[in-house]
Order: C-alpha cells, then structure tokens, then sequence
C-alpha cells in the first residue's frame, strides 16, 4: 500500500470567498432561484458572445428541454454516441424519440461523422454529439452535415466549458448549447447546468420548461400553456457557479499544463512500450476536463480494467471510467441493441480510464500517477 495522501480521480476546489458568497445568500432569505441565477446567466451569456444563456438544476434536463424546443417527439429519430453519460441518450426517450448511435472514431474517441451520416434516415430530425473530455468535433463538418439533411443540433457540451474549435469557444456558435456544472465539472455548481439558446423566443419558452411551463403576469396573473417540469437553479447553487467561473481562464489554463506533463512523462514510447493507447495530445482546443486513456487488452482474457483500477487503488491513486457503451445496458438492449454492432466503442467503452486530472493536482502528482500506471501495466 502507498504511504501517500490517496489521491482522488476528481476533486472540486471550492475558495474561500466561495464559501462565504453562499453563506451571504443564506443569511439574505432568498436562496431558490433570484438575482444571483440572473447574475450567472448574464457572465455565462457575456462569456458566450452575447446569446441567450438560461441555468437549470442539471445538465441533463438542459438537452431534454432542448429537444422540446426543437419540437422533437414520437417518431422521430435523433442520433447520438455510444460512449457518454446514459443521459446523454436518456433524455431522447424522455421526449419519446427514438435513439439511435453511430460508432466512434478509434483516435478522438468523439463520434464518427463518417458513421453519423450514415445513419440519417428519413426519420432523423437531430444530432446530439459529446465532446468527451472536453475535445471538440469537427464543427465544421457537423453542422455542414446538419444543414444538407436540415437537422436542429444540441452539443452535449457537458465536459466542454473551456474548450474552443478554431479559435471560437464551444457555445459561442452552433444550435443548442448544453453545459453541465457538476460536481466533477471544470467550475461546477455542485449540482446544475445551462443551456445557450439562439433567441429570445427559445430563452422566454427554455424558462417555461423550466419552472412547470408558467408564464405570470401582473400582481396576481398566471397561465401555463405548454408541460413544463422543476428544473430551476438555486441562488446557492448560482453562487458557488459565479466563484468558480471567475477562474474559468486560470482552470483551463492550468489543466492544459498538467495534460502536457502528462505526454511528458509517459513518454514518445509509453504506447509502443505499454500497449496503451494516450488521447489526442491537443493542448489548445480541448479544456482537458478527463486525460483518458484506453488500456490494451490483458492476454489472460481477465478483465483488465478492473485489475488496473484495482491496483491503481492500491498504490494510493484513484481511477474513474468514462464511459460503458450505453447500447450494451439494460435498457437500450431491451430496444434492440447487442454486443457486435458498434465495435470501436465497445471495444474502447470496456478498456477506457480515467486518470486524476483537477484543479489542484500539480505537476508532481501527474509524475506520481505515471509512475504507477507505468508499475501496473509492467506488471
């Protein structure tokens, strides 16, 4: 066992004047949703070049709200990855759509295009892509595809606060935006997320869906005209949001050292040497939200990642894994999907992990994870 401090896959790191903003909040007798919601939604939509920005309690129901502004429903299709948080997916038969996944592409690990187009059908109405960890797709050639077969697009963009493509941060163009501000997130709201929208028509009706579809009026007026849910933001939860997205630039930045002493320390060798494969090593797109890697396959036929984290764990240094195929769990099988069809990610979705990658690592941690990776695949 290691005589160091365990150190965690993930850590939130919440400041001092953080802390104390929540308790103002507290003590002030408004804490749901008020003028620190109104004051996060204003920097997020600043930050997003002046769109509509509208928080929410998670970053799943900012999709699902998506599509029901999109007008997407019964008998319809919207393609989507295999490997991502099941919400990603979930939320498609929450608006009664169907989902359907294109394989992933071996390198980026995102979806591939090539298989995505190849997947449109009649049907077809959107495409929900996932940057994981926080890499962008081809935005260019995603929307190209978007606009030929007149599809609406809402980006998954759960792990990609921080994260540009040529130069233009992911949310400040494009259809539907979806963040997620999640404990593991790189600013986080300990719970929540936010939705960048393409008018004020779609932020007055995002606010509907959000808060049992009510539109007030006057002292003593109310209606609701379409089925909204509760999904609003605390004034808490704001609070702690606004701390962290201060140091939005000082968190990128920072997290972006730490993957470059990641590829330093592995070494031009590690892959040919240790079978395992790196992520793609870009250091000015990407936020660097996971630094993932896929392990190569154990001869023994034994499960190798259950063994590496096991040992990992056991050396002092924790391990996440992002993410199981989704179309291989229960529920997506009971629709149809098995083990064969989309291979790359089910290959990658049973060999991927996690490594700590957070705000307050240093470079002697990253050289201390390396260190056990390299003991462990040795082995």
């Amino acid at each position: 066992m290691s005589q160091q401090p365990f150190l965690p896959f993930s850590k939130p790191v919440i400041d001092e004047a953080t802390i104390a903003a929540v308790g103002d909040v507290l003590r002030s007798g408004w804490i749901t949703s008020g003028p620190k919601v109104q004051a996060f939604e204003a920097q997020l939509s600043e930050y997003f070049g002046g769109r509509p920005v509208r928080t929410f309690n998670s970053g799943t129901c900012t999709m699902e709200i998506a599509l029901r502004i999109a007008g997407i429903g019964a008998g319809d299709e919207v393609i989507t990855t295999p490997i991502s948080w099941v919400a990603t997916a979930n939320v498609i038969l929450e608006v009664g759509a169907t989902s359907v996944f294109a394989d992933i592409d071996p390198i980026t690990r995102n979806i591939d295009l090539d298989r995505l187009e190849a997947a449109i059908t009649p049907r077809t109405k959107a495409i929900i892509p996932v940057y994981l960890a926080g890499l962008p797709l081809d935005m260019d050639r995603l929307y190209g595809i978007a606009r030929k077969h007149g599809l609406r697009i809402v980006e998954d963009a759960a792990q990609a606060l921080g994260s540009s493509w040529k130069g233009q941060r992911i949310g400040a163009t494009g259809d539907f935006v979806s963040f997620s501000f999640q404990a593991n997130k790189n600013v986080t709201c300990s719970e929540g997320g936010c939705l960048v929208l393409n008018s004020a028509q779609e932020a007055r009706l995002a606010e509907k869906y959000r808060l049992q579809g009510v539109t007030r009026s006057g002292f003593d007026g109310l209606d609701v005209d379409v089925l909204g849910g509760k999904f609003n933001m605390t004034d808490i939860a704001a609070a702690i949001g606004l701390g962290q997205f201060a140091g939005i630039e000082a968190i990128t930045a920072h997290r972006r050292l730490l993957a470059h002493h990641y590829f330093e320390c592995f070494g031009r060798d590690f892959e040919a040497r240790y079978g395992a494969q790196l992520p793609p090593a870009d250091f000015t797109q990407s936020n660097w939200h996971l630094f993932q890697l896929v392990l190569p396959e154990r001869a023994d036929g034994k499960p190798a990642r259950a063994t590496f984290m096991e040992k990992m764990q056991a050396l002092g240094v924790g391990v996440g894994y992002h993410y199981p195929p989704i179309h291989l769990l229960s529920l997506y099988r009971e629709r149809g999907f098995k083990e064969g069809m989309f291979p790359v990610a089910e290959r990658v979705g049973r060999l991927i992990v996690s490594l700590p990658m957070f705000s307050s690592m240093s470079t002697d941690d990253v050289e201390r994870v390396v260190a056990a990776v390299k003991a462990v695949l040795q082995k």
